[in-house]
């Protein structure tokens, strides 16, 4: 079955987080995700919060940029997130927007290297390792390092990803991908195949994978009197306008038929991301659980 689930944009003010977070909770949607963006919201603040207010929705984080974090406090994080919240936390890490990473003073010069370095040794804290590295790693830098209090259970570690460069690199080294909005099913279906690519090489060079590589993706969604206008200045505002069958804009049947084009490319899990001017997150939250929701397979 496809995962079905939606964005709190971080437009919206942070204490704003408890009523859509509640309502999800209660309406019946699986997942509700958050973006770390800069400057706007803590990703791993908002979805303690936010499990802590909830039961049995999972909340994602897509994702953490890794220039702004040291990797032994990214890992103590997630940690906690899922000891406290067993199998409700998924987070996802990535570059980050590079413009915003120069002007904290975090953009690095290898933006690949950075996340590949990231995810391996996140993944081995994770896993309750202790990690040092050496003078061939080029960021991350670990001398004997390990968690105290390590996941009880496995924390999968998702990745963003849109070059194929990264694209395959989440293959070899996460757990899942997370790709964009900007993404339409036939980019899911390239997605996929660099993915493979990737956990192939990861294969030959003797790296133990999980069963399957989650692929979560966002699909841009406007639902009301004036879905198409909002949805066509969004992309307009994202220079996407162009691109054809991305987003879509009507009534739950129409999105339900988008996500249904997004799970046969290959997604596991569609994110239904409302516009930044969204008039009634509450009623999109809503709308997604009781009128999309039973449309999907």
């Amino acid at each position: 079955m496809t995962a079905l689930g939606a964005v709190f944009r971080p437009q919206l003010p942070p204490e704003h987080l408890r009523d859509v977070a509640r309502l999800a909770d209660d309406a019946g949607l699986e997942e509700l995700w958050l973006w770390e963006d800069c400057f706007r919201e803590g990703g791993i603040s908002t979805a303690a919060a936010a499990l802590a207010w909830t039961e049995r929705i999972k909340v994602g984080v897509g994702l953490l940029p890794v220039p702004l974090r040291n990797v032994a406090i990214t890992a103590m994080e997630i940690a906690s997130l899922h000891r406290m919240f067993p199998g409700r936390a998924v987070v996802g890490v990535g570059h980050g927007v590079q413009d915003w990473m120069g002007q904290v003073g975090a953009r690095v010069e290898s933006p690949v290297t950075l996340l590949r370095e990231h995810l391996v040794a996140l993944r081995a804290l994770l896993r309750g390792e202790r990690v040092s590295t050496d003078e061939q790693w080029r960021y991350v830098h670990l001398d004997d390092v390990g968690l105290d209090w390590p996941p009880a259970t496995p924390a999968p570690v998702l990745a963003g990803a849109t070059g194929p460069r990264t694209l395959r690199l989440t293959g070899e080294a996460a757990d899942g991908t997370i790709l964009t909005a900007s993404t339409t099913a036939d980019g899911v279906r390239r997605a996929r195949q660099l993915i493979d690519e990737g956990r192939e090489a990861a294969l030959r060079s003797g790296a133990t994978l999980a069963d399957s590589h989650r692929v979560v993706v966002y699909l841009l969604t406007a639902t009301g009197p004036d879905a198409a206008r909002r949805l066509h200045a969004e992309l307009v505002d994202e220079g996407l306008q162009d691109v054809p069958e991305l987003g879509v804009a009507g009534d739950a049947g129409a999105v339900a038929k988008a996500v249904q084009r997004l799970a046969e490319a290959g997604a596991d899990a569609v994110i239904l991301q409302p516009t930044g001017d969204e008039p009634d997150p509450e009623g999109f939250v809503r709308f997604a659980a009781e009128e999309v929701r039973p449309l999907v397979p």
